[in-house]
């Protein structure tokens, strides 16, 4: 299916000229690649360079400056060789100094060769000073007067791995630049001439051959073009899939809003302005003939799990199931407990499935959702395994997966034809990144948090004072209060002089006996469920634990939250542990204990946290400071990966890229127009051609 212009570029590296198997598997440990193939032309193609080598600066032997990039003309005065472990030294001159080059580990014959006694040659490198004599370690080249009219001024400098040399890849890349065929232009015409840009192949040859150090800069003409072409293909594909989406048959579901109301009766306050904004997206999505694909986002403490409820009520009513998917076993089951008085109230049969439940438990289960007897299912990712059969499920809810991909979002979709599928973050999402990630869903925001929440005193506090803030917390302890106390590893590290959970407990236990609980991911399923059922309880009045506690945990009576080494954590990470508190009527402290010095960033982060409460603030800013990978965690399956654009220097582009994308399909929904078929072109190109495949299927 792809097109036949592009077959040379898929080919593996092994096709270009000069490159064996072990060049092969060097290439595909640095570029990627499956097997059988490894590495292809088209990866050296898009391993663009990182930096350069700029040669144009050819001063004399007094007048280089020291610690820079120079070319300088010498002659060869003579050689001495070390004797022993010692390096091999050549002395060389100009009419204005002497320089020494030195070389550790090096073939002597090779020098002798590279450096005759009275011959003129040019080298390239940095020029230091030892002992206060000028002196240049292994110069990257060394060349005569005939070599020096080949040898580029303007060097491109790859990324590269373990026992791959510079010029091996630059001649991989030239060679994958030689394969590039002219393609049809698939940008707009006036689009690319207000920007200035270059054609593609124009792009890439400008980039594999720099005539300057700033054309490999990431706001340079050529590289944004092409970032351009790859945030393009990204958000054509993506919109693609959410045209088929919403072309595939629905369940169309309206509710009768008897038990909705029932449920609102029944809650302690009233919805907020964008809770019932969100509510009514959601039923109208779901009374449309078309599926819907949603992504709610609501900042901490926003109240999701109520729109969720009311939202999987709305399909009760409609006489179908619904299914609501948590990341743990905890969270499942506090889901559980939420909703489950309150589903009660409105005559609604909630049930459980985990990966943990009892055989006969889960038989029953089972057998329930079959037949229809439960309406709504709390569980883990246990819910949808193959086993595991509804009667007439209608919508999915999934929980804090923000890193649920677009594969896993069709898949998931396919548990029963045309069901509805809401997914639900508690982590404000950039702009950017929901354009990026969730650019085939509709989206709903949760801003405000709900009456009576109060806003967390956030203090930042140096280790120095440890002593001070253990001894606040035995205070706030005789008063009846509940704390967390968060540390960044499980146990003490012999690498990294940070607290361990494990360190902290025994310290705290010390202090204040058996009212202190340890919580963490490696301790049994059942052991970590007391913890936390005690500390709900009040058994246990601090909560030492690791981030295990980051989302959705629900105590209101925990009134204080310790971080400690909060430099070490990202912002978005805190702003989910400061969200455990602050969640009942009593004023709630956040202390954020860092060990300094700090680092800018480090600083930044935990400023930002002490100024503001509003997430999404907070995310563009953990966005500007961390980067995307770094925002939405490991690259899992599913999820775009970039290998030109890099969104830290070219978010700008993506809106444009969204509209462009979606006026394309407007225009032209089976991309058959000459720019169409383009388009095509460069899905296949950056590997978003599963759009592609829908487009046909459909």
């Amino acid at each position: 299916m792809r097109p036949a212009i592009l077959t040379p570029l898929f080919a593996s590296v092994s096709s270009l000229p000069g490159i064996g198997p072990k060049l092969v598997k060097l290439l595909t440990r640095l570029l990627g690649g499956a097997e059988p193939v490894g590495a292809r032309v088209v990866d050296a193609l898009f391993h663009l360079p990182a930096n350069v080598l700029d040669r144009r600066r050819r001063p004399k032997l007094a007048d280089a400056p020291i610690g820079e990039l120079v070319m300088v003309e010498v002659v060869v005065e003579r050689h001495r060789a070390s004797g022993g472990k010692g390096p091999y030294r050549v002395y060389v001159h100009d009419d204005t100094g002497d320089l020494t080059l030195v070389f550790f580990a090096a073939q002597t014959s090779w020098i002798e060769h590279a450096l005759p006694v009275g011959e003129r040659r040019w080298l390239s490198g940095k020029i230091e000073l030892f002992d206060g004599m000028r002196q240049m370690v292994h110069p990257d080249r060394i060349v005569d007067e005939e070599g020096l009219k080949s040898l580029p001024l303007v060097e491109p400098v790859y990324p590269l791995t373990e026992g791959l040399y510079p010029r091996q890849i630059q001649k991989a890349a030239q060679e994958a630049l030689a394969r590039t065929p002219e393609l049809a232009e698939w940008q707009d015409p006036a689009w690319l001439k207000a920007q200035r840009w270059p054609g593609f192949r124009e792009a890439l040859a400008a980039l594999h051959s720099p005539e300057t150090p700033q054309v490999v800069a990431p706001d340079s003409a050529p590289r944004l073009r092409l970032a351009y072409d790859e945030l393009l293909a990204s958000q054509l594909a993506l919109a693609m899939v959410r045209a088929h989406n919403k072309a595939l048959p629905g369940l169309s579901v309206a509710g009768t809003g008897s038990i909705s109301a029932r449920i609102e009766a029944a809650l302690p306050f009233k919805l907020t302005a964008s809770q019932v904004t969100a509510l009514a997206d959601i039923r109208a999505d779901m009374a449309a003939p078309t599926r819907m694909l949603r992504l709610l986002q609501g900042d901490v403490g926003s109240g999701k799990t109520v729109v969720a409820l009311l939202a999987m009520a709305t399909m009760v009513e409609g006489g179908r199931q619904a299914a609501l998917m948590a990341p743990t076993e905890i969270l499942a089951r506090q889901h559980l407990a939420t909703i489950q008085p309150i589903a009660d109230a409105a005559g609604l049969r909630v049930g459980l499935i985990t990966g943990r439940d009892k055989a006969r438990e889960r038989t029953r289960m089972q057998a329930a959702l079959k037949d229809g007897s439960i309406d709504i299912v709390v569980g883990t990712h246990a819910l949808f395994q193959e086993d595991v059969e509804f009667h007439d499920l209608g919508l999915a809810i999934v929980d804090e997966q923000h890193r649920f991909g677009v594969h896993q979002r069709l898949a998931l979709s396919r548990k029963n034809a045309g069901i509805d599928v809401l997914v639900m973050t508690a982590t404000p999402i950039p702009r950017s990144l929901v354009l990026t990630y969730f650019g085939d869903m509709d989206s709903s925001q949760l801003r405000e948090k709900p009456a009576g929440r109060k806003p967390v005193d956030t203090r930042l506090i140096s280790l120095e004072r440890l002593d001070e803030v253990v001894n606040g917390l035995g205070r706030l302890l005789q008063t009846g209060a509940r704390a967390y106390w968060v540390c960044p590893l499980i146990a003490e590290s012999e690498t990294l002089d940070v607290a361990a959970a494990e360190d902290r407990y025994a310290h705290l236990v010390s202090l204040f006996g058996d009212k202190v609980g340890l919580l963490h991911g490696q301790m049994k399923g059942t052991a970590k469920d007391e913890v936390m059922a005690r500390f709900v309880a009040g058994d246990l009045r601090v909560l030492v634990s690791t981030t295990v506690i980051e989302v959705g945990v629900n105590v209101p009576e925990a009134t204080v939250m310790v971080v400690e080494h909060a430099e070490r954590f990202g912002l978005a990470q805190l702003h989910q542990l400061r969200g455990r508190i602050g969640r009942g009527s009593d004023k709630s402290t956040c202390l954020l204990l860092y060990k300094g010095p700090l680092g800018e960033i480090s600083r930044k982060r935990l400023e930002i946290m002490r100024e503001t409460e509003d997430g999404f603030r907070i995310a563009e800013e953990d966005l500007k400071l961390r980067g995307e990978g770094d925002v939405l965690g490991t690259r899992q399956s599913g999820m775009p990966g970039f290998r030109v654009a890099d969104l830290d220097s070219h978010r700008h582009l993506l809106a444009p890229a969204n509209d462009d994308a979606r006026l394309v399909l407007a225009r032209d929904p089976e991309l058959v127009s000459p720019r169409g078929v383009a388009l095509r072109t460069l899905l296949y190109l950056f590997e978003r051609d599963e759009a592609v495949r829908l487009l046909r299927s459909g």
